[in-house]
């Protein structure tokens, strides 16, 4: 058969094809923007009729219904990410977490640790040769789709067509559920903040022309690329990116001429933002999306001269701890690809790792505390320790860690800290002897 008539011979309904899922099965979700929405309404729609069942994703961006109260009996959601919809169901039991880093993530399901035996994904319809592109979210769903015994897909017209290893062709797929409904947008920053573009100004004094950079979730690294357009020949190396790069690539800033490796190409896993940049990314040669055990594997993140990493934190301690993942022991998100890019960008030639976040932050009562403490939190993740911390930065400065004393830290970190909390700060760390 031709793979047209592949094609239309395994199309059908969503219900219909979430009934070929049985008690006890193991489901990988496709996750980020990329969510399946039809397959996941209809799975929770059938749920009561399953027992046991395991859904396996990172970040997803979408409905919480498929981990309201009850549902866990039938499908219980084993998230390696924690995201807003699935937190409180995490920290009360109702859903499991499963710390991992972001490069390894692939590798449990690929590797048999966890056997997939339904793999619902998201994908473009299929070009001239039968092939359907991942969209907007390839590195952390090709591995774990191809090693499943079933493959469920939704084929999204609105789905951006990315280019790279993000091809799986329709003879791979059990069932076919045409949709059309448009890609969720997830914006990165908020306009006029001022702290962050502070943080930013600081951050991009240490990126180096020519640089090969990656940027984590969230408003601060995204606030970075504004304060690039000085800058020559950058290039992007990155388990995501969002809308800020396409204005740095119109301006002739980001060429990704002088990457070591991949030269003139974006590498990336998947992408978060607008309509625009998921516009941007259809069909677009100069992005080349890979799977996240390459796109984070810390060695191959290594290769790449001058490897600028900008990543955040809840916390650090006064001795350069940083926890990402938690508030304590109640799980907050995961440890995501920041290992994996501080690392590798330390063991880079000229590599500058960088941890970047707010001073302080603001509690639900108004409370301000300093996020610079003399401790972690009893129970708190620490995602990136103390030895591999290079560049801290907030909005009153860079403090450089790396081959300091503990006493040096203390003073570097005490005066990046909030002037609020400095004197606090001194005193417990008189009280520990460090200073």
């Amino acid at each position: 058969m031709d793979w047209k008539s592949i094609y239309q011979a395994r199309v059908t309904s969503a219900d219909e094809a979430v009934g070929c899922i049985k008690s006890g099965n193991r489901v990988f979700m496709t996750g980020n923007v990329s969510v399946p929405q039809k397959l996941l309404a209809a799975l929770v729609k059938y749920a009561p009729h399953l027992k046991n069942v395991e859904i396996c994703q990172a970040l997803s961006i979408g409905p919480d219904d498929y981990v309201k109260p009850g549902l866990e009996e039938h499908i219980r959601v084993n998230t390696l990410f924690i995201s807003a919809n699935v937190r409180k169901a995490v920290n009360e039991g109702r859903a499991d977490f499963t710390p991992v880093l972001l490069s390894e993530f692939p590798l449990l399901f690929k590797n048999k640790v966890l056997p997939v035996d339904v793999a619902l994904i998201h994908v473009s319809p299929p070009d001239e040769h039968g092939c359907c592109s991942l969209g907007v979210e390839v590195g952390l769903t090709k591995s774990p789709a191809e090693s499943s015994r079933i493959i469920i897909a939704e084929v999204n017209d609105r789905m951006p067509r990315t280019l790279g290893d993000s091809f799986i062709h329709v003879s791979r797929f059990t069932h076919i559920v045409p949709v059309s409904y448009p890609i969720t947008e997830m914006p990165m920053a908020e306009e006029g903040d001022k702290t962050a573009e502070r943080i930013a100004g600081f951050v991009a004094d240490l990126i180096p022309d020519g640089a090969t950079m990656q940027m984590g979730i969230g408003g601060i690294p995204d606030a970075v690329l504004k304060f690039l357009f000085h800058k020559k020949d950058l290039g992007v190396h990155s388990e995501m990116i969002s809308d800020g790069v396409i204005d740095l690539v119109e301006a002739g800033v980001l060429t990704n001429a002088r990457k070591t490796i991949h030269p003139g190409k974006i590498v990336v896993g998947f992408v978060l933002g607008s309509q625009r940049l998921y516009s941007w990314v259809d069909d677009n040669p100069l992005c080349e999306f890979h799977r996240t055990e390459y796109v984070n594997d810390p060695f191959v993140i290594a290769q790449n001269d001058r490897m600028v990493a900008i990543n955040s934190a809840i916390e650090i301690d006064l001795t350069g701890q940083v926890c990402a993942d938690s508030i304590g022991p109640k799980f907050f998100s995961g440890i995501g690809g920041q290992f994996d890019f501080i690392y590798g960008a330390s063991r880079s030639k000229g590599g500058v790792p960088i941890i970047a976040m707010p001073s302080t932050t603001t509690m639900k009562d108004g409370t301000v505390m300093s996020k610079i403490v003399p401790m972690l939190k009893p129970g708190a993740g620490v995602v990136t320790g103390r030895n591999h911390v290079h560049y801290v930065v907030t909005e009153y400065g860079v403090a450089l860690l790396y081959g300091k004393t503990i006493r040096q830290r203390v003073n570097e970190l005490i005066n990046i800290s909030h002037p609020d909390f400095r004197a606090d700060l001194e005193k417990q760390a008189n009280e520990l002897n460090w200073i």
